[in-house]
């Protein structure tokens, strides 16, 4: 039976890298995002443009979430994976300098975005046959400790936690596991600042390590591949040398 996934931020990044290990390993692929055009070029560089889906989108809108979920049944009948990977950062200025609309922001892409897109994905795999399928949710490290000024960030991707857990109580009966992995320094645009120096918790500023992307990738098709009565309910992939564990 053909697998079918469907991945947020499919343009860049982990997205992007999630993206591309999915169809090496044969899956058709949803690829998801706001810009249309980087979406093409991972649906080019896959090599299997016949297995993507190109569906640019705006999924901070309830609506355009069912929009695009019934496009992708339309089109392979069922869904197996659903990685909830995009997401966006703030300013790291102090959380009273934030503005309602940054706030809104962040909660919007980070935490709304991903409930949306897990509603539809629950829908379709609780009434497919054979029914169930896997959700995988981008946490982020900061979904454990925060960076000094990221208050927008962290408290979406603990939130992340919450709905990650609520997704394989609820989820359990009806074949639906979830899963978190939570990345530290993988090497994309979000985190080019960190080869520039970034803030510590001890108020120095310190250029961090950080790890090739597609080592992302290969864990997100790790998870992917797992059958259902199998999951990796969190996984933490981190540049080994970036300062998290312990006291940094």
């Amino acid at each position: 039976m053909q697998k079918v996934a469907l991945v947020t931020g499919a343009g860049t990044g982990i997205g992007k890298a999630a993206s591309l290990a999915l169809l090496k390993d044969g899956y058709c692929v949803a690829l998801v995002g706001r810009r249309g055009e980087l979406l093409e070029k991972t649906a080019a560089e896959s090599g299997a443009k016949d297995r993507t889906l190109v569906l640019p989108a705006d999924i901070t809108n309830p609506a355009t979430v069912k929009e695009i979920f019934a496009k992708l049944k339309a089109k392979w009948g069922r869904l197996d994976v659903l990685f909830n990977n995009a997401g966006m950062g703030l300013p790291a200025v102090p959380m009273e300098d934030l503005t309602v609309e940054q706030w809104r922001s962040v909660v919007d892409i980070n935490l709304n975005a991903m409930f949306w897109c897990t509603q539809e994905a629950i829908r379709i795999m609780k009434a497919q046959t054979p029914k169930g399928g896997r959700i995988i949710n981008n946490g982020s490290i900061s979904a454990h400790a925060p960076r000094p000024y990221s208050v927008g960030y962290t408290s979406t991707k603990h939130a992340v936690t919450g709905l990650t857990k609520c997704i394989s109580l609820d989820g359990r009966k009806d074949d639906i596991a979830a899963s978190q992995i939570d990345v530290g320094n993988a090497a994309t645009e979000m985190t080019e600042r960190m080869t520039k120096g970034v803030p510590q918790a001890n108020g120095s500023t310190m250029v961090e390590p950080r790890m090739d992307v597609k080592h992302v990738g290969s864990a997100v098709a790790y998870m992917a591949s797992l059958p259902l009565d199998a999951n990796v309910q969190f996984m933490t992939i981190m540049a080994t040398k970036m300062p998290f564990v312990g006291r940094g």
